[in-house]
């Protein structure tokens, strides 16, 4: 049995996940945490999510006991669990994104505990990293490169953190810069497009749970690879089965590719 705590409790995909682990054999929910201004700390976590009693009330602390910490709230969330996790030496999966900042703290804190961060948790969104960096050294330079991403209103950065990991992961396989190659969006910019960019342009409609795609083209033809995430709940089972594979791994930064 693995004991596990969810940060972003009561977030979209904190609701999603407490209810998975709820149904898993595998798995038992240890500590359910929120920001300290939360407006029901101290509360049943099952309660307040509406789907009864759960015997385990909204914290802001991390618990001595847990196996693994799943965190989907913020960068200042992540920030502020990461020493108590190391305290505690309980593992953490992290599918926050723009925590770029994190990095070098996280780096550090992965000599005490494992570590599993990955801007998306869905498993055909890591597939998608790997053949889109294939499919691009295959093409070659003469194939202009655009990635496109759509997601809900609610979404706080764009472009997706799924989005910068799929061009970075292009320039990383083709010998690119992404920093100097990458162009956000067109809008007063010059029309003519130069060789080796990369476009990456952010959509924000309605309840779109994610989508991605990245557009190869040349004269003459096109090839693109897309994934679309139905529901939330792809990302939630990610989650938990990279929560499975780090309980009790030695510490160390790993990703969801060290599982595929």
């Amino acid at each position: 049995m693995i004991t596990v705590g969810i940060s972003g409790a009561m977030g979209r995909m904190g609701v999603q996940l407490i209810k998975l682990v709820q149904a898993d054999a595998d798995l038992k929910l240890g500590a359910a945490i929120e920001r300290a201004d939360f407006p029901g700390i101290g509360g049943d976590v099952g309660i307040l999510q509406g789907a009864g009693p759960l015997g385990v009330n909204l914290s802001v602390q991390v618990p001595p006991g847990l196996d693994v910490l799943i965190d989907f709230s913020t960068p200042d969330g992540v920030a502020k669990l990461i020493d108590p996790c190391v305290a505690t030496r309980t593992a953490m999966v992290i599918g926050t994104t723009g925590i770029e900042s994190l990095k070098p703290k996280l780096a550090e804190a992965a000599a005490a505990i494992p570590i599993l961060a990955s801007p998306n948790m869905s498993v055909g969104v890591n597939l998608v990293f790997r053949i889109a960096a294939e499919i691009a050294r295959s093409l070659g330079i003469d194939y202009d490169i655009e990635v496109v991403e759509a997601h809900h209103r609610f979404k706080k950065d764009a472009p997706s953190g799924t989005a910068l990991k799929i061009a970075d992961e292009i320039a990383k396989a083709t010998g690119r810069s992404l920093d100097e190659q990458a162009v956000y969006g067109r809008y007063g910019k010059p029309l003519d497009r130069k060789p080796g960019e990369i476009g990456i342009h952010a959509v924000r409609c309605g309840d779109i749970v994610g989508e991605h795609t990245v557009i190869y083209a040349t004269l003459g033809e096109r090839v693109e690879l897309k994934h679309v995430a139905h529901s939330r709940e792809t990302f939630a089972r990610g989650a938990l089965r990279a929560a499975k594979f780090i309980a009790g791994r030695k510490p160390g930064q790993y990703s969801i590719a060290d599982i595929l």
